[in-house]
């Protein structure tokens, strides 16, 4: 009998990128079989994608409360253990609050709610079960990112002093301009996305990945965001100013209306002794940056980097790791904790970093609403 870890599949139907996304990176290190699913919500349309990536049809099932209740009637040793929703935002919190009461492991795209209220009790339930959360903030999967939060913590930069996260895409620039056009993306339906567009689904990326380099936590936040059009309700670009410490600040600036960016994101933390930078779009170079010194170019895969590092990386020095590699990085981590093996808390984010996310949504948009204020996180 197989001993991969049985995983069951929440949309990703079609040609959704995320989909191929997850399913290459769950079969990265031979930890997953893909047991079952609910990939569309149209029943015919689901089988026949299940036939189409070739796996079995007789546990793709018409939605997602039918597939948990025929699950939980097979044996324990039949039954899906982990499941990844990979659907449109306002399912995450009722599918995960569902799946982790009745037991499964959960890995969640991002965010991992539509309120922070929502956040605060899929964390009380969490805590009541013995199942394993994920949230899929892909980036700190690469091995580079990785090396960045070692070096940090081990002080190679000293004390951090400012720190720098920008975030540019275009992609909402072709669509926001056309009112009618801006209707048909669920990014911009506050009913499907939450109440915010740019900080909800690419801001917390760079909040989360400062926070995780650096190992502190933002203490207050100030935000100036902007909507384009007054009959917009979804923040679309914003600049936040951060506080980690009475003297670390701090900077994110994200945007989907950077004319022909494409995922620009990128990371800087600067140090009493040193800095390090880190950009997604070249992700296998860490910058390595000292007063009177010339410029270090960290790769990945080499002996000079940490155990953490080299664990996520899967080819010798020299082979470009990518976004797929990232997503089966944090696969790997979530197998090790299914299968109690030691891992390093580091190797997926958790549920923490899904209530500071949803708290830094919320809190975000307050602070612009009431005339671009600090408000504590």
């Amino acid at each position: 009998m197989s001993n991969k870890i049985r995983w069951g599949v929440l949309g990703g139907g079609g040609d959704s990128l995320i989909g191929v996304l997850h399913r290459v990176a769950s079969s990265m290190f031979d930890a997953y079989q893909l047991t079952g699913a609910v990939f569309n919500p149209d029943f015919e349309a689901n089988k026949g994608f299940a036939e189409e990536i070739g796996i079995p049809t007789n546990r793709i099932y018409p939605d997602f409360d039918t597939m948990v209740a025929e699950e939980l009637k097979l044996p324990e040793s039949e039954r899906i253990q982990v499941f990844s929703i990979l659907t449109p935002n306002f399912l995450h919190f009722p599918m995960a609050k569902k799946l982790l009461e009745c037991g499964f492991h959960v890995i969640c795209e991002k965010p991992m709610t539509m309120t922070y209220s929502e956040a605060l009790e899929l964390q009380q339930i969490h805590q009541k079960s013995k199942a394993i959360f994920a949230l899929t903030h892909t980036y700190t999967g690469y091995p580079m990112v990785r090396q960045m939060k070692k070096m940090i913590t081990e002080g190679v930069l000293g004390a951090v002093q400012k720190v720098d996260v920008q975030y540019y895409q275009g992609w909402i620039n072709p669509i926001i301009h056309d009112k009618e056009q801006r209707k048909t993306t669920w990014r911009l339906d506050p009913s499907k996305s939450g109440i915010s567009c740019c900080m909800g689904d690419i801001g917390v990326h760079g909040y989360q990945m400062l926070e995780y380099v650096t190992g502190m936590d933002v203490q207050s936040i100030l935000a100036d965001l902007n909507h384009l059009y007054d009959d917009n309700q979804m923040d679309i670009d914003g600049t936040v100013l951060l506080r980690l410490g009475k003297y670390t600040k701090g900077v994110l600036r994200a945007s989907q209306i950077a004319t022909a960016e494409e995922n620009c994101l990128t990371v800087a933390v600067y140090g009493r002794k040193g800095a390090l930078k880190w950009e997604q779009e070249n992700p296998n170079y860490l910058h390595h940056l000292e007063d009177g010194q010339p410029i270090k170019t960290l790769k990945p895969g080499n002996a000079y980097n940490s155990n953490l590092s080299l664990d996520g990386t899967k080819l010798p020095p020299g082979h470009p790791e990518g976004i797929f590699d990232a997503m089966g990085n944090i696969y790997k981590g979530v197998a090790k904790a299914v299968r109690n093996q030691p891992h390093d808390p580091a190797e997926f984010p958790s549920m923490r970093d899904g209530v500071r996310g949803m708290h830094f949504i919320e809190t975000c948009v307050a602070s612009h609403k009431e005339g671009n204020v600090w408000k504590t996180l």
